[in-house]
C-alpha cells in the first residue's frame, strides 16, 4: 500500500509510518539469517515492528527514517542501521527477565527496543545532549524500565552490576576489562571490537571465563573516553 497522506491507524500513529516500518522489518527478516542463530527470535522482530524509529529522528522524513541505513543524530553520532539493531538484539538471546547494561544510548531507539524485551535497562551515554533528548523521548513514550545516566561507558555501571546482558553500540579497540567484570555468570555481551576493521563479537561467561564468538564484520563509531 502506497500512501503519501498521513492518516491515523487508530493508535495515534500515521498509517504511512506503520506501513513503512512493517515493510522494513519484514524485509530484514526475509533477507537475512541472524548471526550465530538458526532463526530469528520473533519477539525481537515484533519489538522492532512496534517501536517507532522516526520518533527518535528529529527533523527526518518518514522515508528516511525507515530506510535500512544508519543516519546522523548530531554530535558526530548516528542511529544504527535497523538491520544491525535487529542482529545485535537477536544475538543477546533475551528471554524477558534480564537486567541489561547498554553502553551508548544515542537517541534512545535501541534502548526502546531493549526495554520491550527485558526487565530492566541501564543505559549510559557519554554526551549529555543526547542523553537528555533520549530521556525525554522515552518518557514521552511511556517507557518506565530504563535507567539512564551520563557517563563513560568504559567503566560500566558497577553499583548495579552484575548484568545478565551487556550491549555496546560503539567500537573500542578491545573488550574493556570493566565491562567483562560486570557480566554475570552465563551472561551474554555483544559489541563491535576493533580499529579500522571491526567485528561484532558475542562473549558468553562460563565459569568466569569469556567464550568468544565472531559474528560478522561491522562499522561503528569509535568508543571514546570522557575527558
Amino acid at each position: 500500500m502506497e500512501r503519501n497522506e498521513r492518516t491515523s491507524d487508530g493508535s495515534g500513529e500515521d498509517t504511512q509510518a506503520t506501513v513503512l516500518r512493517l515493510r522494513l522489518i519484514d524485509g530484514i527478516a526475509r533477507r537475512l539469517r541472524p548471526w550465530g542463530e538458526h532463526a530469528w527470535d520473533e519477539r525481537v522482530l515484533e519489538a522492532m515492528r512496534r517501536v517507532p524509529r522516526h520518533e527518535f529522528m528529529t527533523g527526518s522524513t518518514l522515508d528516511v527514517a525507515y530506510r535500512d541505513e544508519a543516519c546522523p543524530i548530531g554530535h558526530g553520532q548516528t542511529i544504527s542501521q535497523p538491520t544491525i539493531v535487529a542482529l545485535m538484539t537477536n544475538a543477546l538471546r533475551l528471554s524477558g527477565r534480564e537486567r541489561v547494561l547498554e553502553i551508548g544510548t544515542g537517541c534512545g531507539y535501541q534502548t526502546a527496543v531493549l526495554a520491550s524485551l527485558a526487565a530492566e535497562i541501564y543505559s549510559l551515554e557519554l554526551l549529555e545532549p543526547l542523553a537528555t533528548r533520549a530521556r525525554l523521548r522515552l518518557a514521552e513514550m511511556g517507557v518506565k524500565n530504563v535507567y539512564l545516566r551520563v557517563g563513560d561507558g568504559y567503566g560500566g555501571w558497577p553499583e548495579h552490576a552484575p548484568f545478565d546482558r551487556i550491549v555496546v553500540t560503539a567500537a573500542p579497540p578491545e573488550l574493556p576489562a570493566e565491562l567483562a567484570a560486570q557480566l554475570a555468570e552465563n551472561g551474554v555481551l555483544v559489541m563491535p571490537v576493533g580499529e579500522g576493521e571491526q567485528s561484532l563479537m558475542r562473549f558468553v561467561k562460563k565459569d568466569q571465563v569469556l567464550v568468544r564468538e565472531e559474528l560478522g564484520a561491522v562499522r561503528f563509531v569509535p568508543m571514546v573516553r570522557s575527558r
